[in-house]
């Protein structure tokens, strides 16, 4: 079963992106306090136009505040704790942002269903339950019945099981649901077409709406959560948002059972990627301004940072929406054993998950390992 959208919808992703920068440019600082005036995690495109505005920020101190008060109210002080684990830096891809690009000259690394296990032991002696099976676009070896066998094995120690991998059909992630895992992460990566062409080159990727099509797949299928995200530094991150929100909107309303997420991946340092490819790198403050404009606009979103960002950052990040962030993380297949194999990207907090779950303590939050909803739902 293939996913299909309205065409409400698709005329909003064959919008030019200019459009949406001269919305942005438009609003003023009393659009912004008609904004934060609103009632608090209710979505508007104006609403969050008016929120990554340039005229936004100076209200950035609001924000936070506004925020928070959603998040505890919504949330609590929480913050759920998750774990990658990457099976293949094998990949059929060209995208120019990547270490594991396959015109890359290095020696691949595939995981067999008992090192993968091995590392997922790995991952649960240091507390963690919630695991992302991580892996390159292998279609030849990470397939459908691996990925299948590998969830049997690991549903008894992990809570909760989710994927970020190439996108599938409907079809095919029903039948990873009912092997156990819950969740889909796949980011568009950028959703303005020219850029995207851009930075896919070649490779099954390159096809922009196949791509596209993936969270409503998972979606179709029953996903419990499915998590979006726009590589930040790609293309104006203003834009990013608001087509990214009309997307999650989109879905939100549709399959209004499936959890929508947000993650804010910024460009990192990898193999041969050069850092002069990239035209609109963010700034502290801009990922600051984006993830409290989401927050605003979605108070039940999860909000999802990984180990791309500094200690510090992720340090008052977590204090201004953030619902689930990654620890100790490695970015290679067999990273927990070893660090022979090349990482997708390097990392920027390299603290242990004890560490983290200090600092979370530190700033008045309990770090949650177990995703009690799923256990309700065994136990029920």
């Amino acid at each position: 079963m293939k996913a299909g959208y309205t065409t409400s919808f698709a005329d909003i992703l064959t919008k030019n992106f200019d459009e949406f920068a001269g919305l942005i440019a438009s609003k003023t600082a009393a659009d912004v306090e008609v904004a934060l005036n609103s009632p608090p995690g209710v979505y508007d495109i104006n609403k969050l136009a008016a929120l990554v505005s340039p005229a936004a920020q100076k209200y950035l101190e609001q924000m936070a505040q506004a925020s928070r008060r959603l998040t505890l109210q919504r949330f609590g002080p929480t913050i759920r704790m998750y774990a990658p684990l990457y099976l293949s830096n094998v990949c059929s891809n060209s995208c120019l942002y990547c270490g594991f690009n396959r015109t890359n000259d290095f020696q691949r690394t595939r995981l067999t269903i008992e090192q993968a296990l091995a590392e997922a032991d790995l991952i649960a002696e240091r507390g963690f339950r919630d695991i992302l099976l991580v892996s390159s676009e292998d279609r030849q070896w990470v397939t459908v019945d691996y990925l299948c066998e590998l969830a049997g094995q690991l549903r008894e120690k992990f809570a909760f099981i989710s994927i970020e991998i190439y996108q599938l059909e409907a079809d095919d992630y029903r039948r990873l649901f009912d092997a156990g895992i819950e969740g889909v992460t796949i980011y568009q990566e950028t959703y303005d077409r020219d850029t995207y062409a851009r930075y896919h080159p070649a490779g099954p990727k390159s096809d922009y709406q196949r791509r596209l099509a993936g969270p409503e797949a998972a979606a179709v299928a029953g996903m419990r959560e499915v998590n979006l995200g726009a590589l930040l530094g790609l293309a104006p991150w203003p834009a990013e948002m608001l087509t990214m929100a009309e997307h999650a909107h989109y879905l939100m309303k549709k399959y209004w059972k499936c959890h929508i997420s947000f993650s804010f991946p910024l460009i990192r340092p990898a193999c041969k990627v050069q850092a002069q490819l990239f035209d609109h790198l963010v700034g502290d403050a801009e990922l600051v301004q984006m993830i409290l404009a989401l927050r605003l606009c979605f108070a039940d979103a999860g909000l999802v940072l990984s180990t791309r960002e500094g200690e510090r950052l992720r340090d008052n990040l977590v204090k201004m929406g953030i619902t689930k962030i990654s620890a100790g993380s490695k970015t290679n297949p067999g990273g927990y054993s070893s660090d022979d194999s090349l990482k997708q990207f390097d990392i920027d907090d390299a603290r242990s998950p004890s560490q983290v779950v200090q600092m979370l303590r530190h700033a008045g939050l309990e770090a949650v390992w177990k995703d009690w909803d799923a256990e309700y739902k065994k136990n029920a």
